[in-house]
């Protein structure tokens, strides 16, 4: 192997290095989570296109970050997700599937999961893949509707402090 050669390949591993950082780094942001305003409360902001790969690292974090601090809600915000992006990517009814293990999963844990955002056709295309357990979920068309009813349940309230 001539020079030229082996600094090709140190070049090609340092690059495939750097890639694997990136993809790393791509992973980690793509499933922020949140302390809320709200106590023991994290949201969930989910932007972009959904896979099941996608969403099984966002449901693995969750639980992993919910396993590491004291949470009794996750609050997860699909505004941001597409009807077209889920067509195209996993389809409602294994989305419906894996929201539905999300919420077992974290009831397991003592944490109760609100959903906000669902838009008027997405909502209506989840309840058409004929998954059960949607009648049990809470859901809000709002974040802000969520978090008034979060704040409801734990008796507080947000007051505008007079200047």
């Amino acid at each position: 192997m001539t020079i030229e050669e082996k600094n090709q390949t140190a070049e090609m591993k340092a690059l495939k290095e750097k890639i694997k950082l990136y993809e790393k780094l791509i992973e980690d942001l793509s499933a922020p989570i949140i302390p809320s305003i709200v106590p023991e409360t994290f949201l969930v902001p989910l932007t972009g296109a959904l896979s099941v790969e996608r969403f099984m690292h966002i449901q693995d974090k969750i639980v992993q970050k919910i396993g590491d601090n004291i949470v009794n809600t996750v609050v997860i915000d699909f505004t941001d997700i597409s009807t077209l992006a889920i067509e195209e990517n996993m389809g409602y009814e294994l989305l419906s599937e894996k929201i539905d293990e999300l919420i077992s999963v974290l009831k397991l844990m003592g944490t109760e999961t609100i959903f906000v955002g669902f838009s008027p056709d997405f909502a209506q295309n989840l309840i058409l893949s004929n998954v059960s357990g949607f009648s049990k979920i809470k859901a809000f068309t709002t974040f802000r509707m969520g978090l008034q009813y979060l704040l409801a349940q734990k008796g507080m309230e947000i007051v505008q402090v007079k200047k």
